[in-house]
C-alpha cells in the first residue's frame, strides 16, 4: 500500500472511533478503510455511503453484488473483485456471467430483469450515458428508486475502485489475478509476460 497503515496508537480519537465502528460493522478495518482513515471526514462519509450501497439500498443482494463486480472490472479493481466474487456467485450471479465480465465479454443472464440491470450498468460506465431504450427497460423493472439506488451504488463502487488502485491497496495473497490483462497495478499486453509501456 502506498500509504502507511495507521496503528491504533497513531490514530487520533476520531480515527479510533471510526475504526471501531467499521470493525464492528464489517468485521475488521481492511482494504480501502485503511486509506480513508487518513481523512476521518472522508472515511465517515465513504463508510456511510458504502454501507447503504452494500446493505441497505433497494436492490436485491445479487444485483448489489453484480453492480459491484461491473464497477470493479470497469476500474480493474482487483481487491474489490476478489473480496466479492464468491459473494456474487453465492447470491445467484451465474459463474458464466462472472467469467464474461472478468474477460470483458458480454455477459448473459437467465432473467430479463438481470439482463436489463447489467445493460444499464454497462452503458453508464462504458458510454457515460444511458440510451432511452435501456433506461425505459430498467425503469420498468426497478422503478425510480431502484435506478437512483443503482447510480448511487455504482458511484460508490467507482470511488472504491479508484481508491484501491491509486493507493495500491494490498491484493489478497491467496487469490489468483482475476483479470487477464492486469498484473499487480499495471495493464499487460495480452499474451505477453511484461507490462505495457
Amino acid at each position: 500500500m502506498r500509504l502507511p497503515v495507521l496503528s491504533e496508537e497513531e490514530m487520533n480519537p476520531r480515527q479510533q472511533e471510526l475504526a471501531a465502528r467499521i470493525a464492528g460493522r464489517r468485521g475488521a478495518v481492511r482494504g480501502p478503510f485503511r486509506v480513508w482513515l487518513h481523512s476521518p471526514e472522508m472515511c465517515e462519509r465513504a463508510e456511510s455511503l458504502g454501507a447503504f450501497a452494500r446493505f441497505d439500498c433497494g436492490l436485491p443482494e445479487h444485483l448489489r453484488e453484480l453492480a459491484l463486480l461491473v464497477a470493479a472490472r470497469n476500474w480493474d479493481a482487483q481487491y474489490s473483485w476478489n473480496a466479492h466474487v464468491r459473494q456474487a456467485i453465492g447470491a445467484g450471479i451465474p459463474e458464466t456471467a462472472v467469467k464474461a465480465i472478468a474477460e470483458r465479454r458480454e455477459a448473459v443472464f437467465d432473467t430479463e430483469p438481470d439482463q436489463a440491470f447489467y445493460q444499464f450498468c454497462r452503458e453508464i460506465l462504458d458510454e457515460h450515458f444511458v440510451c432511452d431504450e435501456t433506461f425505459a427497460r430498467a425503469l420498468d423493472h426497478f422503478g425510480a428508486k431502484g435506478l437512483v439506488d443503482t447510480i448511487g451504488a455504482l458511484g460508490n463502487f467507482t470511488m472504491l475502485g479508484m481508491c484501491l488502485n491509486t493507493f495500491q491497496v494490498d491484493l489478497q495473497a491467496d487469490r489468483e489475478p482475476p483479470f487477464p490483462d492486469i498484473r499487480g497495478y499495471e495493464r499487460v499486453v495480452p499474451g505477453a509476460d511484461r507490462p505495457r509501456p
